[in-house]
């Protein structure tokens, strides 16, 4: 029999999170750090073995009882729960969000960073005045069937000595659209306006389109819907005017060649951490994330917002049961209905699915000891920090007011960065507990651990391991300060 240290991340919850694996008669301490409150009256003793990061009930649970972690319902007991057992699929579920609507209730008035002691990165000032974090030129397709002409392109300058100094890479972005895909529609009126929104991006100092002539995304109807003036550094192309493949191939890489020089010339210059745009993704996420990474991002976020920089929230699906948390932030009823909106428009969509919203939570997310989608919820809300949500948009929408902003997304990370970088992101942070090994050019991924062993075993993958909270080791603020540091490092 071994003492196992587990978290009560609120006094009132009725579980904690195991952070070794459990074995039956193991005794548990509870809680593990000072601030969460009293440890229950007698020593709690395993009934079950119980896996690294899953829940135990610290104290008997009954049938129909809502679950609660960091005093927020997570679920219902589908049957008494027995002190020392294992918390999890066989024993809770739920039916709906149990959270409120309440619009503008605990608004933040933190103060903003005075102009003068606001930190700077090194970036890249464009001519429109928005800043990048990296020098890339874009290849972009207009129709999935000019996909392999545009990474045969950027195939020929993967040589490192075909690149001039100063120019990060050559970057090919496909997709599978573009054709039979009506004018007008919701689903071209997305294809465009990500497209654009990559086409626009401060991290390209130069993009070529490329087009197969024939489809119905044609290139100047996608210019004239996003605004887009071709030039020297914004160059288009259509396959069946070059004369095909070979050609086309030829066509581009002297077209990227064209834009060398201007590139080249492009240098970094320090610039306020206001310019920063930071795209908020969390992906093979385990019972830490809402524990460590996720609420050590949000005050970084809360440090970058202070600093008047803008957090990109996204994934609509993943904060459903914990919206609540941001409802109360809202700056406005009409952004609080918007986002209340997007979750309607979600729970219409996903009533036909098996499992309806709870589908978003992965075979991993279960492995890891994420039991609902309301106890996931709970967690990646945590990435927005504590200051004031001041827009919701849509997907891959230009971001129109600075601070934390609500994207509408699907809750599938490489999905939903495309479109917070599209939106303008210049950069992303990426909590994971599992190990995702997600990397998202033209903007770079900063990669969060949730935990100590994963971060030992995926080292190569990963830039910050934020398990010291869960040892006590460090507060959530100084891990928090950190990442806010290795946003900049990284920006830079």
């Amino acid at each position: 029999m071994a003492e196992i240290r587990v978290l009560q991340l609120k006094p009132g919850d009725q579980v904690g999170i195991a952070l070794a694996d459990i074995s039956p008669g193991d005794s548990l301490l509870s809680p593990a750090v000072s601030d969460t409150g009293p440890a229950p009256s007698r020593p709690v003793s395993a009934r079950d073995s119980i896996p690294f990061g899953h829940k135990v009930a610290l104290r008997a649970i009954a049938a129909g009882e809502v679950v609660r972690r960091l005093s927020q319902p997570i679920g219902i007991a589908s049957q008494a729960i027995p002190q020392g057992a294992h918390v999890h699929l066989h024993n809770m579920g739920f039916e709906n969000s149990m959270a409120g609507h309440a619009i503008g209730t605990r608004l933040s008035n933190a103060p903003s960073i005075p102009a003068s002691e606001v930190p700077t990165f090194d970036g890249y000032r464009r001519a429109d005045g928005s800043v990048g974090t990296r020098n890339y030129i874009g290849i972009l397709t207009s129709v999935n069937c000019s996909a392999l002409v545009t990474r045969m392109i950027a195939e020929h300058f993967r040589d490192p000595a075909r690149l001039p100094a100063g120019i990060d890479g050559v970057v090919a972005l496909t997709h599978k659209s573009g054709c039979s895909v009506s004018d007008g529609s919701r689903s071209m009126d997305m294809l465009r306006r990500t497209l654009g929104g990559y086409a626009r991006h401060p991290n390209f100092a130069g993009v070529l389109i490329v087009g197969l002539g024939c489809e119905d995304n044609q290139i100047d109807l996608l210019l004239e819907d996003q605004r887009l003036v071709p030039g020297p550094m914004l160059r288009t192309m259509t396959m069946q005017d070059l004369g095909g493949t070979r050609a086309s191939i030829r066509a581009g890489i002297e077209a990227v060649e064209a834009m060398f020089p201007d590139a080249a010339a492009a240098r970094r210059e320090p610039v306020p951490a206001s310019e920063l745009v930071v795209g908020l993704q969390c992906g093979g996420s385990d019972s830490f994330s809402g524990i460590s990474a996720n609420p050590a991002l949000g005050a970084a976020i809360d440090r970058l917002v202070a600093a008047g920089g803008t957090g990109i929230l996204a994934e609509t699906p993943e904060i459903y049961g914990a919206e609540n948390l941001l409802l109360e932030r809202a700056v406005s009823p009409a952004i609080g209905e918007k986002l209340i909106g997007l979750l309607k428009w979600w729970e219409d969509y996903t009533r036909d699915e098996p499992a309806g919203f709870d589908n978003n939570k992965s075979p991993g997310n279960a492995a890891g000891g994420l039991t609902t989608i309301l106890e996931k919820s709970l967690g990646a809300v945590a990435k927005g920090g504590s200051t004031n949500l001041v827009d919701v948009i849509g997907y891959g929408e230009p971001i129109r007011e600075k601070g934390l902003v609500f994207m509408d997304s699907p809750g599938f990370d490489p999905m939903s960065a495309t479109g917070q970088v599209a939106s303008g992101a210049n950069l992303i942070c990426f909590t994971t507990g599992r190990g995702s090994c997600f990397g998202c050019r033209p903007a770079p991924s900063l990669k969060l651990a949730t935990n100590t062993a994963m971060y030992r075993r995926m080292e190569e993958d990963m830039d910050l391991d934020c398990g010291p909270i869960l040892d006590g080791a460090a507060s959530i603020e100084e891990v928090g300060e950190e990442i806010f540091r290795a946003m900049l490092a990284t920006a830079s």
